[in-house]
């Protein structure tokens, strides 16, 4: 069967190939440890669940506004109001299937067949493939690792065309988990507004910050920014709602209605009762949030310099999320490898440890290591590799 070229060229998930091999390994009785895992390992907070509970028994189980429901629109909006001073009106706002959702949502509203989109490497794995999927075409550039893997204004400058449409920004990032500074993004905005370029902020780590860093949304900075920018968030990995699918986007209102228009054509709302559960996520917080938040420091400080004594390992210490994305290429090198990936299923096969490559997202010599598990069960996958590391450069 022939198929769209939309599909056929879409790149299977990294992430997804790495878990269905541990999986089966797990099946087979091996001791798997996975460290891809893109998901907080708390369980939804019990006042989220409580509130969808009682929302069913309530009989909110029936269809909603395709851009989901006016009270929880509200609540975002007085969400941003409150956390970054920004004001948006509900029919700024969409409610999604998760932010994933979203940003599909967002690329076909927004990309006509042959335009460009920047996007900084590493990425999160999907960025490319929506790009494509909507009739984008992806415009890649580098974030040096000796630039904490932020791109600069003149590399901005650098790849921008008549057909550039499009920037995205991802801070705090995933797969690195750095964040740019307030004065980055004045830079970065002020390239943008001159070029008449969007903005495409995705911010779903805003709450899951270490440090004295403090979450900025380039959409604060000026009237200017905000009218360019789309804010992507949602409640998957601040409130640890990831299989709930809640996210939403907030911008322009003609965006935003286009968008909605789309949704109404392909998924309809998203689901009533994760809506309510939402609402409380947001207007019950428990405190639930900044215990999560305070696990996740902890593990980073806890193991960050673990993975540093590691033989051919070298890292950019994240301010933000939970992934630590280290350069592994002298540890590949020195082991005989020809390249991260066939490092990785090594890892994989024989210390039982899985971990992603970072090819996936577009930077070959990392990989990326979740901290969303257990302390106890990191420790133990540092132990391992370091232990498959020295074995190999001994063999």
């Amino acid at each position: 069967m022939n198929f769209s070229s939309r599909v056929s060229s879409i790149t299977p998930s990294t992430t997804l190939a790495i878990t269905a091999k541990a999986k089966e390994l797990k099946a087979q009785g091996h001791d798997v440890i996975g460290l891809g895992a893109g998901e907080p390992d708390f369980n939804t907070p019990e006042y989220i669940i409580e509130a969808s509970y009682q929302s069913m028994l309530a009989g909110h189980t029936k269809y909603t506004p395709a851009g989901g429901l006016a009270e929880l629109k509200k609540v975002i909006g007085k969400k941003f109001k409150e956390d970054q001073g920004l004001d948006y009106t509900p029919e700024e706002i969409i409610v999604t299937n998760g932010a994933k959702h979203a940003l599909a949502l967002l690329f076909q509203t927004i990309l006509e067949e042959g335009e460009e989109v920047i996007i900084p490497t590493p990425y999160w794995v999907s960025y490319p493939e929506q790009v494509k999927i909507s009739g984008g075409v992806p415009v890649y550039v580098e974030g040096k690792e000796e630039n904490e893997f932020k791109v600069t204004v003149q590399q901005l400058e650098n790849v921008i065309t008549d057909k550039t449409k499009a920037f995205i920004l991802n801070s705090p990032s995933n797969p690195t988990g750095v964040m740019y500074t307030e004065e980055e993004l004045r830079k970065i905005g002020e390239v943008c507004v001159k070029h008449n370029i969007l903005i495409v902020s995705d911010e779903i780590y805003e709450k899951l910050i270490y440090g004295e860093e403090k979450h900025i949304s380039i959409a604060q900075l000026s009237p200017e920014l905000k009218e360019q920018t789309l804010i992507v968030n949602g409640v998957s990995k601040s409130h640890s709602m990831t299989g709930w699918r809640i996210g939403y986007t907030a911008g322009r209102k003609d965006i935003i209605k286009m968008m909605s228009n789309l949704a109404s054509h392909t998924t309809s709302n998203p689901a009533v009762m994760a809506q309510y559960g939402t609402i409380a996520a947001y207007e019950q917080e428990d405190g639930s949030v900044e215990k999560m938040r305070q696990a996740f420091e902890e593990r980073l400080n806890t193991v960050f310099d673990k993975v540093l004594s590691i033989p051919g390992f070298s890292c950019v210490k994240p301010q933000g999320a939970f992934y630590l994305f280290p350069n592994v290429k002298k540890a590949v090198v020195s082991g005989g490898f020809s390249s991260t990936d066939e490092w990785v299923e090594a890892l994989l096969e024989e210390a039982k440890v899985a971990v992603v490559p970072g090819s996936g997202f577009g930077a070959d010599d990392n990989i990326r290591l979740s901290y969303a598990t257990s302390l106890e069960q990191f420790e133990e996958a540092l132990d391992r590799i370091h232990k498959f590391v020295e074995s190999r450069q001994k063999a």
